[in-house]
């Protein structure tokens, strides 16, 4: 019997036998819970009424409570976009306020493209650097090596237009043809013809194809005759995640009104502090680089069963008696095939990775909350693991863009100093696999166009207890189409299914999904059907396990057009 601090004695001679729930709760999750917050709701209030006369069986009755079959796995996936907000905090030195309107245009300038255009493949962002579109399959391709240019200051410069009055006066300086120039945007406005005009031949800006050497350096694996070189992201350096976390904390609780006798257990603000560590949340999300793929996939596992994830490092002592003893984290990975794989092996690393020289904070994977340190291991880990043998030769007979690329991973690999890992190499991949390379499991294709919405819903049903995915789950976008306007929903783009929940009068099927990007646009900057993008737990009850920022759920009808395939790793 399972109790949560009943006080009925038991017989006498008899053993006592109650669990305290909340205690096996945090065991199972992996998350501290604040016991006097509970709600005294009763569980029959979460019970779902169940219709026998719902309309929707058509003609699957002889289906009724199984799964539907999976698909064929895809040849090859290469999903992937680098996180903006991760991105531009790398390149200006800065922390950003990811629930400010204004850092939409801030992004839009470092990043060179108006902010609606950011997040779609087809208008050739630099998001998606490295990739281009198959626009026939709505799919990534990669680019080469070859393929890619490194823009240098003088390809960024524009033309003086302080002495421009006519139209013909832009011919003269560069903008050839103009009648056949692209309008963007036509407005009249107090008598005024408005026009917002495609000016790329007066000036280029960075994108999937053109890069600069920093944005390379950042998120891009090719390091153009550097490869003898060791790799370290610009304006970074190699730290000791211990070291650089006890060395922020006087700055971080400092700035947030705690004092810093609270923070190592003394003085009256003791519980204040416990309060706050409570209440944390550790959610792996990605940094400066395009590993989408791989976040999400680590945060579906974690979620899923936090148990598969190993978050404790060991202390190791030097070899000798001036080596500083060190941590190390040590992670099993399973051989899936294809590329981005390597023989099943367990991997250590150490605890250093490249830290902004501004911000004192990881550059690439980080929790959301900024005190842990395993889901930057864990990306570690990984990439170090697939690199072995050059990503695991996953290219294609003839696809001479996967051979260079491969090519330049082995040469990456051979020159790793240390843990000092090359985190660009995980530029894009399948979340699908790379569950089941996390947790041994086999990985379970379902392309939505090949399944009805109730089919879908029905799927994540099944892997969900009591709403929550007890499998892990992962879904990944188009390439390309006309809802992908800002950072909620991105092309090829991967996301962790984390539920289910029904809502309304018609009992509306919404599916839980986070963006690993770990961020929620504020409202009124774009909107999307179908999808709800605030997530509470008064709707959706694990919400309160979670950092909500970057969790949506999406209409399974809306799932079915902005998503291409969703996956189970069981």
């Amino acid at each position: 019997m399972v109790t949560s601090g009943s006080h009925s004695e038991s017989p006498r001679g008899a053993a006592n036998s109650n669990i305290d729930a909340y205690a096996l709760f945090e065991a199972l999750t992996g998350h501290k819970i604040d016991r006097r917050s509970m709600s005294s709701k009763t569980m029959s209030e979460d019970y779902e009424v169940l219709d026998n006369d719902r309309d929707d069986r058509d003609d699957r009755d002889d289906k009724l409570g199984q799964e539907p079959s999976p698909d064929e796995p895809p040849k090859d996936v290469n999903v992937g976009a680098i996180n903006p907000y991760a991105l531009v905090e790398a390149m200006i030195g800065h922390k950003l306020d990811r629930h400010a309107l204004s850092t939409a245009r801030i992004i839009s300038d470092v990043l060179q493209t108006d902010y609606e255009e950011l997040f779609d493949l087809k208008h050739n962002s630099v998001l998606f650097a490295g990739l281009k579109l198959n626009e026939q399959d709505r799919r990534a391709e990669e680019l080469s090596e070859k393929e890619m240019r490194i823009l240098e200051e003088r390809d960024l410069v524009t033309p003086d237009l302080s002495r421009v009055k006519k139209l013909n006066d832009l011919e003269k300086i560069g903008l050839k043809e103009i009648g056949d120039t692209r309008i963007k945007m036509a407005r009249m406005q107090n008598g005024k013809l408005r026009l917002v005009l495609d000016g790329q031949s007066l000036g280029r800006t960075v994108g999937n194809h053109d890069v600069t050497e920093t944005i390379n350096e950042l998120a891009l694996p090719f390091r153009r005759g550097k490869e003898d070189r060791e790799w370290t992201p610009p304006n970074g350096s190699w730290r000791d995640m211990s070291e650089t976390f006890l060395g922020s904390i006087p700055r971080r609780f400092m700035t947030g009104g705690s004092p810093l006798s609270s923070l190592l257990g003394f003085g009256s603000d003791r519980n204040a502090l416990r309060e706050q560590y409570i209440h944390r949340f550790d959610d792996p999300t990605q940094g400066a680089s395009s590993d989408s793929w791989l976040i999400a996939a680590i945060f579906s596992v974690f979620w899923a069963n936090p148990a598969m994830i190993n978050r404790s490092s060991r202390l190791i002592s030097g070899g000798g008696p001036t080596d500083r003893a060190r941590r190390t984290l040590s992670v099993r990975f399973h051989d899936k095939g294809g590329r981005n794989n390597a023989d099943t092996d367990t991997v250590e690393v150490d605890c250093q990775i490249p830290v902004n020289n501004s911000t004192d904070m990881p550059i690439y994977a980080r929790s959301s909350d900024g005190y842990e340190t395993w889901p930057a291991l864990y990306e570690k880990a990984f990439i170090k693991w697939m690199t072995r043998g050059g990503g695991g030769g996953g290219g294609h007979d003839g696809d001479d863009n996967r051979d260079d690329n491969n090519n330049n991973r082995r040469i990456q690999d051979q020159d790793q100093n240390g843990d000092h890992v090359d985190l660009t190499q995980a530029h894009n991949g399948d979340p699908i696999k790379a569950m089941a390379q996390i947790n041994g499991r086999e990985a379970r294709y379902y392309f939505t166009e090949q399944h009805s919405g109730s089919e879908l819903a029905g799927l994540v049903r099944s892997c969900s207890v009591n709403k929550r995915t007890i499998s892990p789950m992962a879904a990944y976008t188009h390439a390309t189409g006309d809802m992908f306007r800002g950072s909620n929903l991105v092309a090829n783009h991967a996301y962790s299914v984390l539920g289910w929940v029904s809502e309304g009068q018609d009992d509306n099927q919404y599916i839980i999904v986070r963006n690993p990007w770990g961020v929620t646009e504020p409202r009124g900057l774009t909107s999307y059907p179908g999808l709800l993008d605030r997530v509470e737990p008064e709707f959706w009850p694990p919400a309160a396990l979670l950092d909500r920022d970057g969790v949506f759920s999406v209409e399974v009808q809306a799932f079915k057009k902005y998503f291409a395939c969703i996956g189970v790793a069981k």
